[in-house]
């Protein structure tokens, strides 16, 4: 049953991981500016949900819907951020226009390497990270009530990862509402059986992760992000399901994987001391060996 429970969400988690470069292609703008509503040769963008849902690849044209992005130069500070307060760091250029964004976008969309960069697009990866990500979290807690909670949740998270890590920008749309559902969903399960949680202790943590993130924004606003803010209200929720202890190791996990992202950077001198790294990505990731860590130990 086990091995079914982990095929099942790896498969929930391909399917949906195929859904994010459309959203990520979209969500992946600059500040001020409208979410993307067409290709980069400008044909309007089609398919479910007003376009949001959908291929890889623009039916008029076939030019990749996937967002390329360009390095981050010194100066650019992790933490800038709009007037929504949604700005996660450093400005980076938009596909089509500006950096790797003229570079081969047939390569974006089927996740080949970007000429050039070495990189990866999210065109393949994506998917891959989500079914990954599913089935490690079913593979810890089993049939648990809360394992719905988990993948449903993971897509999102995967998404945001994608859009931080391109533009350095945790949309609102996508950090509020992550929270939400966190704190209701985790409620819900609360009231069934054989959960191994504590609702209470989610709230907390929600509240705790995120004053802590809030307290780092008011004391470096140019280092800290406050869409990394609303972010860990979320994190915070779903760690602190499992109580106190995963909480911190989560949250320490988050910040030990962008430490040690930012000074392999330096030490290969492809970055300096003020270089903007986006930290969204390394907070999910932390987030996700917590709840793996709590979920083992439930």
């Amino acid at each position: 049953m086990d091995a079914t429970l982990i095929a099942v969400a790896a498969l929930w988690g391909a399917a949906t991981g195929l859904l994010i470069p459309r959203a990520a292609y979209r969500f992946s703008v600059e500040p001020e500016e409208p979410w993307r509503d067409t290709c980069p040769a400008g044909h309007p963008l089609t398919g479910p949900a007003r376009g949001w849902l959908g291929s890889t690849r623009c039916t008029a044209c076939a030019v990749a819907v996937v967002p390329v992005s360009r390095p981050v130069a010194p100066g650019d500070h992790d933490g800038e951020q709009d007037h929504d307060g949604e700005r996660d760091g450093g400005r980076e250029g938009e596909s089509g226009r500006e950096g790797d964004g003229g570079r081969d976008a047939a390569a974006e969309a089927t996740g080949s390497p970007v000429p050039g960069t070495g990189r990866y697009a999210p065109g393949i990866l994506a998917p891959v990270v989500t079914a990954l990500a599913c089935a490690a979290l079913a593979a810890g807690a089993g049939l648990r009530p809360e394992l719905a909670v988990w993948l449903l949740l993971a897509p999102v998270a995967v998404l945001l990862a994608v859009v931080d890590r391109r533009v350095h920008r945790l949309p609102d749309p996508l950090t509020l509402p992550l929270a939400a559902a966190a704190a209701l969903l985790l409620g819900t399960v609360s009231l069934l059986p054989e959960h191994a949680g504590s609702w209470t202790s989610a709230l907390l943590g929600g509240l705790a992760l995120g004053g802590f993130y809030f307290l780092l924004f008011l004391i470096n606003p140019n280092g800290m992000g406050f869409g990394d803010v609303k972010l860990a209200l979320a994190l915070g929720v779903a760690l602190g399901w499992y109580g106190w202890a995963v909480l911190f190791v989560g949250g320490f996990a988050g910040f030990l994987f962008g430490a040690a992202y930012g000074l392999g950077l330096v030490i290969l001198r492809r970055a300096g001391r003020r270089t903007g790294i986006p930290f969204g990505p390394f907070m999910i990731a932390g987030a996700l060996v917590g709840l793996l860590l709590g979920a083992l130990a439930a």
